[in-house]
């Protein structure tokens, strides 16, 4: 039993000891890096999400300069609501939302239709001259 542990040991030690194999080291090609900045719209009202599923045209229907022109209008209103306007305790926060910025398709489409939603189910009026048809 001891030789075997002796015969290990020593083949342990000579592994060990065995010079070091080359390390190559391959340079890789840059890649693009994808844009890693995502935005995501979280609405906490309940009812909002089966609405919108229920009653929201796909988001393809407008442009998404069209989904931009009027949010830029329903956050300014909005903003100033939640200032302090008689409809203060129904909205609750400022939307910090940058014209500049690309959200995206998909987040300014839902957007949109949360507005829709405040306007048409909640009944809280943010623009006068809001959009006919959405």
């Amino acid at each position: 039993m001891k030789s075997w542990i002796v015969c290990i040991f020593y083949v342990l030690i000579g592994l060990g000891c065995s010079t070091q194999q080359a390390v190559t080291i391959q340079e890789k090609t840059a890649e693009a890096e994808e844009d890693s900045v995502s935005y995501e719209l979280v609405v906490f009202d309940t009812g909002f999400e089966t609405w919108f599923i229920t009653r929201a045209k796909p988001a393809n229907f407008h442009e998404q300069r069209y989904y931009e022109f009027w949010n830029q209008r329903y956050v300014q209103a909005w903003n100033y609501h939640e200032m302090g306007y008689r409809h203060a305790r129904l909205i609750d926060g400022n939307i910090n939302y940058d014209a500049n910025t690309d959200y995206g398709l998909e987040i300014n489409h839902k957007l949109f239709y949360y507005f829709m939603y405040v306007e048409n189910v909640l009944r809280i009026p943010l623009i006068p001259d809001g959009p006919k048809s959405w």
